[in-house]
């Protein structure tokens, strides 16, 4: 059994836009191919979730008008990779642990301003299919993308299907 007591409490968020698409922002200062995810960010102490959602994704996006679709139950955990040098890892942190929220973009893209804070988390955003943020996240974090895409399928719009293929 995992001790999630070792994992930084953390929220992820995927933004729906109205026709099922999922945003996906390109991380500042991180070098390519896998350098897209969704909004996420750490819990402060004694914060509600879903408050640490809202306030992450505006944060980070700019975004605040939008209205909830749905989350993950339970904590989805993930270790730091063994040559992992960012600074969570440094304050001893094992991993992260999230719950993940869903939320309907209720706006318009003229909202999202990625400098809405000091501290630019992104440099480029857009909109894409739930598939493509596995595929594009940094690899150690595609186990919990799959389960959070699994999840919120629903809410999803899909590739088309080839030959009976998705």
């Amino acid at each position: 059994m995992t001790d999630l007591s070792l994992y930084r409490p953390n929220v992820g968020v995927v933004l729906f836009h109205p026709d099922g698409r999922v945003w996906l922002g390109r991380r500042a200062n991180t070098p390519g191919p896998y350098n897209w995810q969704f909004p996420q960010g750490g819990v402060d102490a004694g914060e509600d979730l879903l408050d640490a959602a809202r306030r992450e994704l505006a944060e980070e996006t700019g975004v605040s008008s939008v209205s909830l679709l749905g989350r993950t139950d339970g904590w989805l955990a993930y270790d730091f990779p063994a040559d992992h040098v960012g600074g969570k890892a440094a304050r001893g942190w094992k991993g992260q642990r999230q719950v993940w929220f869903a939320f309907r973009f209720e706006g318009e893209d003229s909202e999202i301003n990625l400098g809405a804070t000091e501290h630019v988390e992104f440099d480029a955003w857009r909109w894409a299919l739930i598939e493509e943020a596995v595929e594009l996240v940094v690899p150690f974090k595609r186990p919990i993308y799959g389960q959070v895409a699994q999840a919120f399928r629903d809410f999803a719009a899909h590739r088309p299907l080839r030959d009976g293929v998705a």
